[in-house]
């Protein structure tokens, strides 16, 4: 299981290196579009490769999606923890219960209480 996962793995490094090798070409990514320039004072342009462009969208919807899902999940994580307080709380009780049990029964019965 393991080289399969290993062949997996290269597979996709060499997909990945492939893209790479394929979009060398540079492009120019501003922060506004051309006609909003007189809006804001600055506006940075750069030059960098096509593929730092895609890898970068790649990235950026990896972490927002784990973002989303992350603050989706918080009510399951705050019902889960509710339940794991709520049966804390309850097995506390039934030992309680069971030292109460314990103490008003007789010997005998303790003993085979103890052996079930």
């Amino acid at each position: 299981m393991r080289y399969i996962r290993y062949a997996c793995i290269a597979i996709f490094a060499v997909a990945l290196i492939l893209v790479a090798l394929a979009n060398r070409q540079m492009v120019s990514v501003k922060l506004l579009p051309a006609e909003l320039d007189g809006v804001a004072a600055v506006n940075p342009g750069y030059q960098v490769p096509l593929f730092v462009v895609i890898f970068g969208g790649i990235l950026a919807g990896l972490i927002l999606g784990f973002l989303w899902e992350y603050i989706r999940e918080a009510k399951e994580r705050a019902a889960a923890a509710r339940q794991a307080r709520e049966m804390a709380r309850m097995r506390a009780e039934l030992r309680r219960l069971k030292g109460e049990r314990k103490q008003s029964q007789d010997d005998v019965l303790t003993l085979f209480d103890e052996t079930a």
